[in-house]
């Protein structure tokens, strides 16, 4: 299997979170459509000797049952970031559950890059760092589909909202990223040659 050892991240899929407003704007028609097709894209990606990183809010609800029958037909190694939703009795859940860490926040080290996990969007660097000297912020909690928070290419939302409900891989995050700085760079320049932009 090519996905062997991957590292994957995912935000807020709110599974069975039973209101029109959270599984209408993702394109689903009920709560049940939308648990079938977040677990469905997950094991699409997402093999069984890989890591997940879930940053927050992954059930809506203490429905022990469903969430540990749920958490095992998923593929990978879950790792838990508490979320806002995530009480300390759901904290407990996961902890009994068929997961190998729950965490309040966490920093990861990755190809010498320095990843603050955490499902608020949260300042870890400003725009006059050098790049190469980020600690790069991955979050959910917004709901929003854009990948950065603000532009800022240090803060990547892998909100399911932003990633059409599919955990997203560390390495195009850094692709993502990588492109994002590589954008300002080139607008920077532009903007010091006194080039204009229309939006």
């Amino acid at each position: 299997m090519d996905n062997i050892g991957k590292i994957y991240f995912i935000a807020d899929p709110h599974l069975n979170h039973d209101r029109d407003f959270i599984y209408k704007p993702r394109g689903f028609n009920s709560v049940e459509e939308m648990n079938e097709a977040i677990i469905e894209r997950w094991n699409s990606v997402v093999g069984e000797d890989d890591d997940v990183y879930v940053l927050g809010d992954f059930f809506l609800g203490t429905d022990e049952n469903f969430i540990k029958s749920t958490i095992l037909k998923l593929h990978g190694f879950i790792h838990i970031i508490r979320g806002n939703h995530d009480t300390d009795a759901k904290m407990r859940i996961y902890r009994e559950g068929h997961t190998c860490e729950v965490v309040d926040a966490k920093f990861l080290k990755y190809k010498k890059k320095m990843f603050f996990l955490s499902h608020y969007p949260t300042l870890t660097s400003d725009l006059q760092t050098e790049p190469k000297k980020y600690v790069w912020n991955l979050f959910g909690h917004t709901h929003s589909k854009d990948k950065f928070y603000l532009g800022r290419p240090y803060m990547y939302n892998v909100a399911a909202d932003a990633h059409n409900c599919t955990p997203v891989c560390i390495d195009t995050i850094i692709e993502d990223i990588n492109a994002k700085i590589e954008e300002r760079k080139i607008m920077k320049d532009a903007l010091m040659n006194g080039e204009t932009f229309s939006f």
